[in-house]
């Protein structure tokens, strides 16, 4: 039989080949509870607050509620990691639920613990971006998901393996996400130790369990619509969530550098540079006028994503010609750029608190105290920008005043390490428009007044060289000739002083 041309085909029904939903839920639910019981190894639950991970954790969630009260004896971790530049609605909707969670756990006498993992401040997007100068994430410089994502997952597995030996991860991964997915899958089923335990080739004394790893798309909405949610969060309010936006999968747990980034999937940081679009925000504006607020936070995230007039991105003249330690790089010949500029990190800054306070006084109740940028972060930045970059007319005060209207809640700095603003005046009136030479200076001022207040200087002369070697160019262009003069020294071959052959010296 031939499908006539333009017709789709018949979508399989749901669970039909292995016996129906209830078949499908009962043997899982007994294979849960099977491995469960078989040892003390605890359990770690990655939520997303998506529907693969809420289906995993709603089916652990009954299979422990099956169990008598005196055999739930080892913890079951559900952690979610927040980047803390999430969707918003997201965000919210994930905290919710963990609240949720926690009371519904305790009332029913489950050793269901939820967690909210953040990064540390000093690996935050905003300390990357606004505070060092990273520049926005691509997919040949993806600096944000190791810092955001891994590392506190990694570290919170890590933390239950030195405590109990080893752990069992839990999580909502499908071969039917992809084809890299189900190929990664097949290849660690091969090295199975135990039934449905594959290992974890990235954390040691760790097994990967993934329940639902054979269904299908609409056999997890089957799933989560036939079945009310565990812990009383509606997962119509999910449905609905995922149909404000676009059409592929949510933001996975991330425990390495193979897992697909937030990026590419269907709810992930706001921020996110590394795809073309945010189409889920989009959406979720254009779908609903009570989510027309973040609008602001999508045009942010457009801007980030720097394009010159070709649609290529090219951000270099929003950064600085020299890497991060001064030194000068070269590919193809071209000097390649190192971070944001202290002009570009400043203005970054005024753009995300201009949208924080646009957000506060012009949304809905329910973000009057939304943090885009936490009080935390923006300490952080406010160090680096003075003790690291040396830049010490410390401006991060002054910029928060002017666009959100309040005083900085900081203390002074340390009066020996900072200049007043009218030495810094004097020092750029001197410089004129050489911006490399104001810098170079006030780079050697700051390292002579942070060594002042020592009782041994060690090191001053070190410091005071490297700034002297960061600066010592006219400008660019300088730079860019002194570093190729550099690597063509380095392929000339060496030539002897003279004839060895033919030299009458003795001996």
């Amino acid at each position: 039989m031939t499908v006539p041309l333009g017709m789709p085909d018949r979508r399989a029904i749901p669970f039909k080949e292995r016996g129906g939903l209830a078949v499908v839920v009962k043997g899982l639910i007994e294979e849960i509870q099977e491995l469960y019981l078989a040892d003390e190894v605890p359990w770690v639950i990655g939520y997303s607050g998506g529907k693969d991970s809420t289906a995993v954790l709603q089916l652990v969630w009954l299979s422990l509620q099956g169990l008598p009260e005196d055999e739930r004896t080892k913890p079951v971790h559900v952690i979610s990691t927040d980047t803390l530049v999430e969707n918003p609605i997201v965000a919210s909707w994930v905290t919710q639920s963990l609240l949720t969670m926690e009371k519904a756990a305790e009332e029913q006498h489950l050793p269901i613990k939820p967690h909210r993992l953040t990064p540390e401040v000093k690996d935050t997007f905003w300390v990357g971006l606004i505070g060092k100068g990273y520049p926005a994430p691509r997919p040949k410089f993806r600096w944000c998901t190791e810092r955001l994502k891994i590392r506190p997952s990694n570290k919170f597995i890590r933390d239950v393996v030195r405590e109990h030996g080893e752990t069992i991860l839990v999580l909502g991964i499908r071969k039917a996400e992809s084809q890299a997915r189900a190929r990664a899958m097949n290849r660690h089923e091969k090295h199975r130790v135990r039934d449905r335990l594959s290992p974890n080739g990235n954390l040691p004394n760790s097994l990967v369990y993934s329940p639902i790893e054979e269904w299908t798309n609409d056999e997890v909405w089957t799933f989560l619509m036939q079945r009310p949610n565990a812990w009383g969060h509606n997962n119509k309010d999910l449905l609905s969530m995922y149909q404000g936006a676009s059409s592929d999968g949510e933001c996975p747990l991330v425990v390495d550098n193979t897992t697909p980034s937030c990026g590419d999937s269907r709810f992930g940081c706001w921020t996110c540079t590394l795809v073309d679009k945010d189409k889920s925000m989009s959406a979720m504006i254009q779908n609903d006028e009570e989510k027309e607020w973040m609008q602001p936070l999508l045009e942010l995230r457009n801007k980030l994503d720097v394009r010159n007039d070709e649609g290529r991105r090219d951000d270099k003249h929003l950064r600085d010609w020299r890497k991060m330690n001064g030194s000068i790089q070269l590919f193809n010949d071209k000097v390649v750029h190192g971070p944001y500029t202290q002009e570009s990190r400043g203005n970054w800054l005024r753009d995300l608190l201009n949208a924080q306070t646009w957000v506060r006084q012009n949304g809905p109740d329910s973000v009057q105290d939304i943090e885009l940028i936490t009080m935390d972060e923006l300490h952080e930045i406010r160090r680096i920008w003075v003790f690291e970059k040396h830049e010490v007319e410390d401006l991060l005060p002054t910029i928060y005043e002017k666009e959100t209207g309040e005083t900085f809640p900081g203390g002074p700095l340390d009066e020996q390490l900072t200049l007043a603003g009218d030495e810094m005046e004097l020092l750029r009136e001197v410089c004129g428009e050489d911006d490399l030479h104001f810098t170079t200076a006030r780079e050697l001022l700051a390292v002579e007044r942070k060594f002042r207040t020592m009782t041994r200087r060690s090191g001053l002369f070190e410091e005071l060289e490297k700034t002297i070697r960061r600066g010592y160019y006219e400008n660019k262009e300088d730079a860019e000739q002194n570093a190729l003069q550099r690597q063509r020294d380095k392929t000339l071959p060496d030539l002897p002083l003279f004839d060895e052959e033919s030299t009458n010296a003795s001996a």
